[in-house]
């Protein structure tokens, strides 16, 4: 594609939301996509920006024909949910922000099968508001009695997200287990109790984990995350006509500033990424941005206990505004 992505992300500023349609459309005209009009992306595909770093792969129904697999994400994925359901009901709010307003959820299709919401999941990191404290805490959704069923029920998609990291952005799985490293260091050093045993059963490299049920989503920005690395959206369910679009590249897929379109049936999204604060507080420098090599990015095996293959190959990825996504679809 015509754009750059690494120059796009150095206009966006904290106040960009995504929210502002005619200060997107000025940042259109300042880097064009390079094509006219919305394209739907339905095959396979590898995107590329203008100096060859990778903005999207685009790979669907990649765990379709891994049946064992699957099964084992769906229901570890729908266990891990019902552990969440009180916080996740506790989650929406009649007003305020998007991300948690009611009005964005949907009902459960199959008589309150899936409860709706948006929940948090850090083993580690700075609480919402207080950025200039000393020390990382555990996020309040991890100091329950149910913890540490949640952060086992959760561990299979995690592993399976981490060894996506290891062939998409080696260089960004590097960093997240020195992340890890230093903060389990810190943790025994420090005496952060509910830390250093919550790190013994966080099964991947990134520091934080969204967990987003029924929810359609307007178009946006997310400041938090570090433009140069990937995060991983995982979903799952019994939805139909589900489609993510793109409208800084003129893109949109079937299932960066992106929005998700409402679905016909319930869906589970899971939301992998990293925390530049958390990284900086563990004394871990910046990656630089993935670009597509032979040698870089091999096509990875997934086996069963007796070494037949039950995955081969690269799994979905798209990417926006210079933080990018992997999409796991798992139907």
């Amino acid at each position: 594609m015509q754009i750059d992505i690494a120059r796009y992300s150095k206009l966006i500023s904290p106040k960009d939301t995504g929210h502002n349609e005619e200060r997107e459309e000025k940042l259109l005209e300042r880097c064009p996509p390079g094509h006219e009009g919305t394209k739907l992306v339905e095959i396979p595909a590898t995107i590329l920006d203008a100096s060859g770093a990778i903005i999207a792969w685009y790979l669907p129904d990649a765990l379709t024909d891994a049946i064992q697999i699957k099964w084992c994400l769906q229901k570890e994925i729908w266990v891990a949910s019902d552990l969440l359901a009180p916080m996740l009901e506790k989650s929406v709010k009649v007003d305020g922000n998007w991300r948690t307003n009611q009005g964005w959820f949907n009902p459960s299709s199959e008589n309150d099968a899936l409860t709706p919401g948006c929940i948090n999941l850090s083993p580690a990191w700075f609480q919402q508001g207080h950025k200039n404290q000393s020390d990382l805490e555990v996020s309040a959704s991890l100091k329950g009695a149910s913890s540490e069923k949640i952060l086992k029920a959760i561990a299979r998609p995690a592993a399976i997200a981490t060894v996506a990291l290891r062939v998409m952005h080696p260089e960004q799985y590097w960093a997240g287990l020195r992340a890890f490293t230093s903060l389990r260091e810190k943790a025994e050093s420090k005496e952060l109790l509910k830390m250093s045993e919550t790190l013994q059963y966080w099964a991947l490299v990134f520091n934080s984990l969204s967990v987003i049920c029924n929810r359609q989503t307007p178009n946006h920005q997310d400041h938090l995350l570090i433009p140069k690395c990937f995060n991983i959206l995982t979903t799952m369910g019994n939805y139909s006509n589900a489609r993510m679009s793109m409208p800084s590249l003129q893109l949109e897929f079937r299932l960066v500033r992106h929005g998700v379109h409402a679905v016909e049936g319930d869906q589970i999204a899971w939301a992998w990424y990293m925390r530049d604060s958390v990284h900086v507080y563990a004394g871990v420098p910046l990656c630089g941005w993935a670009r597509m090599s032979g040698s870089q990015y091999p096509i990875v095996d997934i086996r069963d206990s007796i070494g037949n293959i039950q995955y081969s190959g690269f799994d979905t990825q798209y990417s926006m505004l210079g933080t990018r996504y992997s999409i796991f679809n798992i139907q």
